[in-house]
């Protein structure tokens, strides 16, 4: 089997997943027969690495690309360019049959729990269902096995012959936590799988997702939008805009020396709980600008207050128009579209802005 499925390397110490140059574009229709061929460019050049048993939290807002990288990782949306590896397997080589075999390693955990189920199953055929297609168990252990983690993910056996609009949202994501171990796998990527769910059930969902990899070693790409909950759960992580990382670092590092401006607009969103510390609210300027025609240079320019301070310390400059009001920024921003680069005082914390450091 390991030949059929391309391995590429067994060093024990290489990453569980290397992904590189990663993009996802998608054709645009319509604008007349011979219009030129458009493409969102929903994931653009993304790179990053996830070490067995660890976790990437990969943040962003709504529309810069973080389900599409994870879904393109599963082959559940076919790649436009790059490479992914897993386990030292080429996964954009393997045929449908190979993939079948892959499923069991990799599985995902949907942002809607609701949807994410069938309605017609009951909660044992639900779980049970990665089992049938991979085979391996008679109908005893299958029954079982399906017991142990439904009680594993803090529901009762009692529960077998419910159905999904039988449970509360977070029952019904620990439903779909229990059908995604069901294979055993290596890697899961979690869709933002507390974003629908109330405060106190977040907490219990994220403390279980911990103590089972934990438990099993399971390595996670943990998709969300607050960074509150990426920072009590992730060792890494990657900010993304427009498509693009921005921001990479281990979690420490990140939240206590933000370095693009992007991260740090984010991070100053994240409510502040004792009221005594009021934080200053960096507010971004404008909308995002589409993946169909990204700006360019530096993607993140139309909105950036660091290249309009920067601005005014001289050198040249550009004009721009944000809602309606014209304003100067570095004319570099809008001209040289920065690459990963390197902190100064960490080579662990990279960065895509041209300004830092300045």
């Amino acid at each position: 089997m390991q030949n059929e499925l391309n391995i590429l390397t067994t060093n024990s110490k290489a990453p569980l997943i290397t992904v590189e140059n990663l993009k996802t574009w998608f054709e645009v229709r319509g604008g007349g027969l011979f219009a030129a061929k458009k493409h969102v460019r929903a994931v653009d050049g993304v790179s990053f690495t996830i070490g067995k048993g660890k976790t990437l939290g990969l943040v962003g807002e709504s529309g810069s690309g973080k389900t599409t990288v994870g879904r393109t990782i599963l082959g559940l949306i076919p790649a436009t360019g790059g490479s992914a590896v897993f386990d030292g397997i080429d996964l954009f080589a393997q045929t449908p049959g190979d993939w079948r075999r892959l499923r069991k390693r990799m599985q995902i955990i949907f942002q809607d729990p609701l949807s994410s189920l069938d309605p017609r199953m009951n909660v044992a055929a639900i779980v049970e269902e990665p089992l049938l297609v991979h085979g391996g168990l008679g109908k005893r252990q299958r029954k079982a096995r399906v017991g142990d983690l439904l009680e594993r993910v803090g529901l009762s056996s009692r529960y077998l012959n419910r159905r999904p609009h039988e449970f509360s949202g977070g029952q019904r994501q620990r439903i779909g936590i229990a059908r995604a171990l069901a294979s055993s796998p290596d890697f899961i990527v979690c869709d933002e799988p507390v974003s629908a769910l109330d405060v106190s059930i977040q907490a219990q969902i994220l403390n279980l997702l911990g103590d089972l990899q934990d438990e099993l070693g399971i390595a996670y790409l943990f998709i969300a939008h607050n960074l509150a909950v990426v920072e009590h759960f992730a060792d890494e992580v990657a900010v993304m805009y427009l498509g693009r990382i921005v921001e990479r670092s281990p979690r420490d590092a990140l939240y206590a020396h933000p370095i693009h401006p992007y991260t740090r607009a984010l991070l100053s969103a994240i409510p502040e709980p004792d009221p005594a510390k009021p934080r200053a609210r960096l507010r971004l300027s404008g909308e995002t600008p589409s993946p169909v025609s990204p700006p360019p240079g530096c993607p993140f320019h139309p909105r950036c207050q660091f290249t309009r301070d920067m601005a005014t310390a001289g050198g040249e400059t550009a004009e721009l128009s944000v809602n309606g009001e014209r304003v100067r920024i570095v004319a570099r921003c809008m001209r040289e579209t920065p690459a990963l680069r390197p902190a100064a005082a960490d080579p662990s914390h990279v960065h895509a802005c041209l300004l830092a450091g300045d």
